[in-house]
């Protein structure tokens, strides 16, 4: 029965939010601040859920400027769990069969994110131009999934190079994601489906790192957020054990 319900509440916020969310946009089309605030809207949903969002920011994080953020990729459940933490003028690069998606692909596109071909090889080369094209006229950071794919439950799966290359020929730094495990977590007929926590790690320097240095960046960037999700994983399993209290604001 929860389930039932749950699915009915989600359909019908969501559709409400992309059919009212398209009409607002059209006064300001694929104005880059509509990310961070129907991403946020979206997030909401973590209520519905069940689940308690912690979300964790270094102190400063408005004023990071532009940059490439990365986050590791689960599953569906990222969109009320990660998008809560998606900073003003941040689009996100996804792909073009998105736009197909009723009511949310319009939405995704009328926000200002980017759409890519990612079965056409040549167009999704040029995908780093654009992205580079785009942070420097436009004025915005980037959301990227380093990981190519939802990993389900495999760990943080082996990072593409896309994201670095841009972040490097932009000249901004990367700033990871860090989002401990849902993966199994969420039991749509269970009420309360427990604490999960979204940290963003200070920026990356990528002054530091050559352009032919794309997979030393990349493997640092890897192994800070590899480390990270561990201990969040671990702090997560002690919380909900009732071992240990967090005093970190919790956002929702």
């Amino acid at each position: 029965m929860l389930l039932i319900i749950r699915f009915i509440i989600v359909v019908l916020y969501s559709i409400l939010v992309c059919v009212f969310g398209s009409i607002y946009c059209l006064f300001s089309p694929r104005n880059p601040r509509h990310v961070a605030t129907f991403g946020h809207l979206f997030a909401r949903l973590s209520t519905v859920f069940g689940l308690k969002v912690e979300i964790r920011k270094p102190s400063g994080a408005e004023n990071f400027g532009n940059a490439i953020y990365i986050a590791n990729h689960q599953n569906n459940y990222d969109m009320v769990t990660a998008s809560y933490i998606v900073q003003p003028t941040t689009v996100t690069v996804g792909k073009k069969s998105l736009l197909w998606i009723p009511f949310f692909g319009q939405l995704y596109w009328l926000t200002g994110n980017l759409l890519i071909d990612r079965n056409n090889r040549a167009k999704a080369h040029g995908t780093i131009a654009q992205v580079v094209q785009q942070i420097r006229e436009r004025n915005i950071s980037i959301w990227m999934f380093p990981e190519g794919t939802r990993s389900r439950g495999r760990g943080l799966l082996p990072f593409k190079a896309g994201a670095f290359h841009a972040a490097l020929a932009a000249g901004v730094p990367v700033i990871p994601i860090c989002v401990s495990n849902t993966s199994n977590k969420i039991k749509l007929n269970r009420w309360c489906n427990g604490l999960v926590i979204v940290e963003m790690l200070p920026p990356v320097d990528t002054s530091n790192f050559g352009k032919d240095q794309v997979r030393e960046l990349s493997a640092h960037c890897r192994q800070l957020m590899e480390e990270k999700i561990r201990a969040l994983d671990e702090e997560v399993a002690l919380r909900e054990a009732g071992k240990v209290t967090s005093e970190k604001n919790v956002q929702r």
